[in-house]
Formats: C-alpha cells, structure tokens, sequence
C-alpha cells in the first residue's frame, strides 16, 4: 500500500509537470484553458439533464485532451529532429487533425444541445 500512494504522487507530480510545460508553451492550450472558464459553467446552463451536461462538459475536455496528445506528439517529433521531413510534418499534421476532430465533435455536441433548447429540433 506505501509503494502505491508513493507511485500515485509521483505520477501526480510528472502529471502536474506536464500541464504546467503545455500551459508555458503551447498557446492554443491556454486559450483554450482560458475558453473552459466559461464553457464549463454554460454546459451546466445549456445542459437540462445530468447526461447532457456530461456530455457537453466531456467534449469541453476531450479538447483539452487532445490538446495535451496533439503537444506530446510535436515535442517528440521535435526532440528527433529540427529539419523538415515529410514524415515529421505527416506526424504533426495528424496530431493537429486529432485536435481539429475533437473541437467538430464538441461543435455538434454543443451546436445540436442549444438548437434543440430553441426548438430547431
């Protein structure tokens, strides 16, 4: 049990590092940190039942993930190599898709839940 709770706090730890390296160097990651401020409490606005407003809290933060993934990936294609090649561009390219199909994902979660509460749906 000791060597547990020590290995949660030092994966706690390198998890805190990690957001804290994507909050100093990664722009898109704090603006859209910045934008949960306010998505987060407009879910629970727009969202009437408790599975709406996981669902749109969920998309919220699948962004953010994604984000994290979409670092990860540019700062080990960095780590390679500096110089252009197809296949690093290829690699960042698909990282920044991953970002781009979980922000469409949230859009529709979010679009399709406020047109519905207008009754466009």
């Amino acid at each position: 049990m000791k060597h547990s709770i020590r290995h949660v706090k030092k994966a706690a730890r390198h998890s805190w590092q990690g957001l804290r390296a994507a909050y100093k160097t990664e722009r898109a990651f704090r603006i859209e940190l910045f934008l949960t401020i306010f998505a987060l409490p407009l879910a629970f606005v727009i969202g009437k039942t408790p599975l709406e407003k996981a669902l749109l809290v969920a998309s919220w933060i699948f962004i953010l993930v994604m984000e994290l993934v979409n670092t990860a990936i540019e700062t080990i294609v960095n780590r390679i190599s500096q110089e252009h090649h197809p296949v690093s561009g290829k690699a960042k390219d698909i990282g920044s898709a991953v970002v781009f199909v979980a922000a469409i994902q949230a859009v529709l979660f979010w679009g399709i839940l406020t047109l519905s509460r207008c009754g466009w749906f």
